[in-house]
């Protein structure tokens, strides 16, 4: 196999004969605990997807008051919130230099995701840590363990549940993009179809930049009122308890990101010639033969990039926006009993300050800030603790209550 060629995987759908596509991307992570927090650190170092594989401050940290009036959380009987005032999560250090970085070539969004655009997980990350994201882009590695092999295997499940993935051979980026977005095509109509879709890739433009991720769970309401599909994401613990509000507030933020690309993407924002010029792309190149066999097989022929994003900009202009309602579901890792449900609403100017706020960061405007003084508590389970300036003196020994891992390692975000 030459150098430009490279194996990717594409699911079929097990239902019926049709068949999707899909590359095998990094697994993009939700914080949720301890190990989570590693986990996040594995997925933002494996966030990038090579063309031949398939300051103390507190940005807009507290969670907009109207949504969080209208957010309850569902527990089950037989567990309960803890009650500690320190989260059981370990994050994932990043602390790098503080060195100013300017607008153009230096900013981190030039620098390392000029590529592959600013993923859901980069978000996410940002809000939890900036001096941890800026460390994770600089300089290091994140560690992987039991839990996160644990969680990444129950999403792998839960996505067999729905698809069956096959090897197909891609010869370029044009080809891997392709695959993506057939991937959504072939998830968006299974959703239409079938009313549930999991793992759907999804790239859109929104704030100025193009975002990517890897939305676990995409459900069609029962009613007949009511068909706008409902983003769900499932998160595994490894204690039997939920997580403190910094987890579940990262998680809302996580679910509104996927809501708010979907609802561009259904009202045909779509910038296509900015899409092929950011990620310098050729539109007209002719697909991979194999990649043009599959898609003639799924009932969607195309010859180039161009003829599937077009495809793709057809089927979302017959999907509905999402519903205002989101669902964060938490799983005990040990058995994948429910431990609860967050329901929340989408809040449109919370999330548009939260994204601005992380592209303050990106774009080089300012350096990272530290974790606030009140969620200080995440620096005991930093791996990179003992190296940032805002720990002198710190106990790094966490409290035997907060102990516990917690795991979700999660999506494959399109990095």
């Amino acid at each position: 196999m030459s150098e430009t060629e490279s194996l990717s995987e594409l699911p079929l759908n097990k239902n019926n004969t049709t068949k999707s596509f899909s590359s095998e991307i990094p697994i993009e992570i939700e914080i949720v605990s301890e190990e989570e927090m590693a986990l996040l650190e594995a997925a933002l170092a494996l966030a990038s997807v090579p063309a031949n594989a398939s300051a103390i401050c507190s940005p807009l940290r507290s969670f907009h008051g109207k949504a969080r009036s209208i957010q309850s959380i569902t527990v089950l009987s037989k567990r309960t919130f803890s009650g500690h005032t320190e989260p059981d999560i370990e994050d994932s250090g990043n602390f790098a230099s503080t060195q100013k970085k300017n607008k153009n070539n230096e900013s981190f969004l030039h620098r390392f995701r000029k590529k592959k655009g600013l993923s859901v997980t980069d978000i996410t990350s940002t809000e939890w840590c900036e001096k941890q994201m800026e460390f994770v882009l600089l300089h290091a590695k994140r560690r992987t363990n039991k839990a996160m092999k644990t969680g990444s295997a129950r999403h792998a499940k839960l996505e067999e549940e729905v698809v069956k993935k096959v090897k197909v051979q891609v010869k370029s980026k044009e080809d891997i993009w392709a695959l993506k977005f057939l991937n959504f095509i072939i998830g968006a109509n299974q959703l239409l179809f079938e009313g549930l879709t999991r793992e759907l890739p999804i790239i859109g433009f929104a704030e100025g930049v193009w975002m990517v991720g890897v939305i676990d769970e995409i459900r069609i309401p029962a009613t007949e009122t009511d068909r706008n599909p409902i983003l769900v994401d499932t998160k595994t613990r490894v204690r039997d308890t939920l997580p403190a509000e910094p987890q579940r507030r990262n998680g809302r933020l996580q679910l509104m990101c996927y809501k708010y690309i979907w609802d561009n993407l259904v009202a045909d924002n779509f910038p296509s010639q900015k899409f092929f010029d950011f990620f310098t792309l050729s539109p007209y190149s002719i697909l991979s033969e194999e990649l043009r066999e599959r898609t003639a097989d799924s009932g969607f022929p195309a010859d180039t990039l161009d003829d599937i994003v077009r495809l793709f900009r057809n089927t979302c202009s017959i999907l509905p926006p999402a519903h205002d309602q989101l669902l964060l579901r938490y799983e005990f890792q040990k058995d994948n009993s429910l431990l609860g449900e967050d329901h929340f609403a989408f809040d449109s100017d919370w999330l548009k300050n939260q994204i601005h706020g992380c592209l303050e960061f990106w774009l080089g405007e300012r350096e990272a800030c530290y974790t606030p003084e009140e969620e200080r508590w995440k620096c005991r389970f930093c791996q990179f603790a003992s190296i940032c300036p805002t720990n002198n003196g710190l106990d790094s020994t966490p409290s035997p209550t907060n102990t516990g891992p917690d795991s979700t390692p999660h999506k494959h975000e399109l990095e």
